[in-house]
């Protein structure tokens, strides 16, 4: 069974749960094709592969990552939110807490405890690229202060 670890107010619940029903009744148009390219074992996306990059080599091991959207939230394909999934050690554990600190309401934490690892994601949908871009930004932000 998922925790939620990281809190939001109920109003950006609301909005999250408005935004995820507007999204299931407009059209998904393809505006570029997903790009994946391979890393580790695995193809991830090419928006989030320098912050994968920095965050292995710290220590922080990914096992998934996703940064697209479709409606079947199929990570091969797409998924809804832009995710990665991290295992549970010391080092994620006090990293997930600087990202609770700086990214604030726009990271949803959630862990695992039968696996022992954690999802970080986007709160909201429609911020695939910011997530990303804000994730390789507190990786390299954690890197040089730890």
């Amino acid at each position: 069974m998922e925790q939620i670890l990281s809190s939001h107010s109920k109003a950006r619940w609301i909005r999250r749960r408005r935004e995820i029903a507007e999204w299931e009744q407009r059209e998904k148009l393809v505006k570029k094709p997903k790009k994946t390219i391979p890393f580790l074992y695995d193809e991830v996306d090419e928006e989030l592969f320098p912050a994968l990059l920095l965050l292995n080599d710290r220590g922080i091991v990914t096992q998934y990552s996703c940064a697209g959207v479709s409606m079947l939230d199929d990570p091969v394909d797409h998924s809804l939110y832009a995710y990665v999934t991290v295992l549970d050690t010391p080092e994620s554990r006090a990293f997930i807490d600087y990202l609770q600190q700086n990214m604030r309401h726009r990271l949803l934490v959630t862990y695992e405890p039968e696996r022992k690892r954690y999802d970080l994601s986007s709160f909201y949908i429609r911020h695939n690229r910011s997530f990303c871009f804000l994730l390789y930004r507190y990786a390299m932000c954690w890197k040089t202060s730890h």
